[in-house]
């Protein structure tokens, strides 16, 4: 039994070599829920004031972080999940749970759908665990199918549909907070909205986000929703610096080899639209394997601030981004229990590192000197 989780069998369910993420279930419909009262204790979501908090953490010390839920569930392909990939999704929100992270993140595509049908098991097995997390999932990217390429699809029907189709992988009959996981040239924003609109007033979605849009998408779709945006989700690291760059490259030839537009970062912390940052340890490159002079140097940096303030090397990669004053919320996704636990720290306190220090390390990843 892991800790933090008290397993309970799930009364009529199939054993689970037989079952898969395909939705076969009683489809889960708008009409036909109704919405939990909202009894959460971690997570403020509040419209009044123009701040979000939905990243579960308590008490104001820190951004917190987000679980990435993409390495749960298995193979990525459709065939079924097992007893062990349900155990291994167990481990992982434990493990996330006991180092004080209480959102976790999916998408309707993370292992064709299995991510969300194991944290589904999950939750049934663990009565009461629904309640003292956060929940959010994303959708809009529809995989490939055969010869059929991926594309993506943002159409109002196609939004309702998926959502739908994780209530019910997830066994739960809310989602906290539902993201757009990437823009659709083909989307009518006021399709998307009414739809929005519809989700919210039915009870089935909390709040609502995009992810890999830029300040001008956010703004097109912001205006005619009635509810806020609270979150833009986008690859930020210490290795990826196109968010941070942006700022300070203005008016130089390298401006134009980045990969996002610049005042998108001011543009979310003007209208209270959160920060989270996914691929936040930046895939290993600074606390496992380097392979240009510029990572090892900075892994080198890192190593010497783990040690010097008592921590782990993925503790410091996150205090970088919760250092910078847009509320950065990192997204970690690591299904190893481990190195779950190895960013503790940056779940729970304050991001540690100086003025100088903060430099230090973009300076040393940048590898070379600011313009």
């Amino acid at each position: 039994m892991h800790s933090f989780l008290q397993r309970r069998s799930v009364r009529g369910s199939a054993p689970p070599h037989e079952r898969s993420a395909t939705v076969t279930a009683r489809p889960v419909t708008v009409s036909g829920v109704r919405p939990r009262p909202h009894r959460l204790t971690a997570v403020t979501i509040n419209g009044t004031d123009g701040t979000h908090d939905v990243t579960g953490h308590q008490g104001g010390r820190g951004n917190g972080l987000l679980y990435g839920c993409m390495g749960l569930g298995g193979s990525w392909d459709p065939g079924p999940y097992g007893a062990e990939d349900i155990d291994h999704a167990e481990a992982a929100v434990s493990a996330a749970l006991e180092s004080g992270i209480t959102a976790f993140d999916h998408a309707d595509i993370y292992r064709h759908g299995k991510a969300e049908a194991v944290f589904g098991e999950v939750l049934a097995r663990t009565p009461g665990l629904r309640s003292g997390i956060v929940l959010q999932t994303k959708c809009g990217i529809r995989l490939a199918d055969g010869e059929r390429p991926g594309i993506y699809d943002l159409r109002g029907a196609s939004i309702t549909r998926r959502v739908e189709e994780s209530l019910t992988r997830l066994r739960t009959d809310v989602l906290d907070v539902l993201l757009l996981h990437r823009p659709d040239p083909l989307a009518d924003p006021d399709d998307i909205a009414a739809a929005l609109t519809a989700l919210h007033r039915q009870g089935l979605v909390r709040a609502f986000g995009v992810s890999n849009m830029d300040a001008a998408q956010i703004e097109a779709l912001r205006t005619r929703l009635d509810v806020p945006l609270v979150a833009d989700q986008l690859e930020m690291s210490l290795h990826r610096r196109d968010w941070l760059e942006a700022g300070v490259l203005v008016n130089t030839p390298a401006a134009a080899g980045l990969g996002i537009a610049p005042g998108t970062v001011e543009y979310c912390g003007a209208h209270g639209v959160g920060l989270q940052a996914w691929g936040a340890l930046a895939q290993g490159r600074y606390s496992g394997r380097q392979e240009t002079p510029a990572e090892h140097a900075t892994a080198r940096l890192v190593a010497a601030l783990a040690e010097a303030k008592g921590t782990t090397p993925e503790t410091v990669l996150l205090w970088w981004l919760q250092r910078h004053p847009a509320g950065i919320v990192p997204v970690i996704g690591s299904a190893r229990p481990e190195r779950i636990r190895a960013c503790a720290d940056a779940a729970q306190g304050e991001a540690r590192l100086t003025h100088e220090e903060w430099y230090e390390l973009w300076i040393t990843a940048r590898g070379e000197p600011l313009p």
